[in-house]
């Protein structure tokens, strides 16, 4: 009998090949989408910039579980089928239908999920398709930029946030600083240079991203469930305070020149601040890992020490 590894090192190259083309199949097929996303991600980095990342990602998701797929068996189930058509013909119904479906892009991001779903089901069968559920899952959620009529309720609230926090910030400062909704007016020698918090300053795309940061992190670097929850809910505050220093260092550097509260190097402020909220999002990671020692644990250790005694 020929060993399984034997069979799949055999097959390797094929198998590749056979990879790479319906990779590319499935790019040319839903290449709107892609397309759109890639541009989007290139013009608005400090928003979308991490739905490049996303893929990469999720398929070292998939790299985490190489033995449970090797070692499960790939059978094709045909109940896939029905669920590639529907993906494609979702897909074509968002691409081609009335322009007024505002949703467009994510409709099409979630028919593009639904036909790799039905075609991991189709080819390599169900135990395979449970094992890649998370990583498809994780992509669908986080690797398409969100429509702004989704975002926008919730984005109208972050908006009032970040302006009230970063008042009280340049306030604290001793900057001269009057808030009006969402415009903050700071005054540099008595003349007032306005400070608009607008919806790209709401912070609402760089909370997407830090929740995307900590489903990855947790998924990889907690064991419990609590930790898991613990640091992807973190990420809510975080993104908030992160972006209420944002809009202060904005309201600061206006002080010498108020072209630097926006174009491209107000985008520029939202990524140098991406770099301090990761490694605040990592201690809390480490916090959540040895902060709380398991009772059994402990238990265990405390009787261990006193055989040993």
């Amino acid at each position: 009998m020929i060993p399984r590894a034997s069979i799949i090192a055999a097959s390797g190259p094929q198998l590749i090949a056979a990879g790479v083309v319906l990779l590319a199949a499935i790019v040319a097929v839903f290449w709107t989408f892609f397309a759109t996303q890639v541009k989007w991600a290139f013009e608005e980095p400090a928003d979308w910039g991490h739905t490049l990342l996303v893929p990469g990602i999720a398929g070292y998701f998939v790299w985490l579980r190489r033995e449970e797929l090797l070692a499960s068996p790939m059978k094709a189930n045909w109940l896939g089928a029905p669920v590639v058509v529907l993906g494609v013909a979702a897909y074509v119904a968002t691409t081609f239908g009335p322009s007024w479906f505002v949703l467009h892009h994510n409709a099409r991001g979630i028919s593009v999920g639904i036909t790799l779903l039905g075609l991991v089901l189709l080819i390599l069968g169900t135990r395979v398709t449970k094992l890649l559920l998370f990583p498809l899952c994780y992509w669908v959620a986080f690797g398409q930029s969100i429509s702004e009529r989704l975002l926008q309720r919730v984005t109208e609230d972050m908006q009032d946030w970040s302006a009230v926090g970063a008042h009280m910030l340049l306030a604290i400062s001793g900057i001269d600083t009057e808030r009006s909704g969402n415009v903050l007016t700071v005054f540099v020698n008595g003349v007032p240079q306005q400070l608009n918090v607008a919806e790209a300053c709401s912070g609402m795309r760089m909370l997407v991203a830090f929740l995307a940061l900590g489903v990855a992190i947790a998924y990889t670097g907690l064991p419990k469930v609590w930790q898991r929850v613990a640091l992807v809910a973190s990420g809510v505050p975080v993104a908030i305070g992160v972006n209420v220093l944002r809009v202060y260092t904005l309201g600061v550097l206006s002080l010498w020149d108020s072209g630097f509260a926006a174009g491209d190097f107000h985008s520029f402020i939202g990524l140098v601040w991406l770099v301090p909220a990761l490694f605040l999002y990592l201690g809390i990671m480490w916090l959540l890992r040895n902060l709380f020692i398991e009772e059994a644990s402990a238990t265990a250790r405390s009787g261990g020490g006193e055989r040993a005694a």
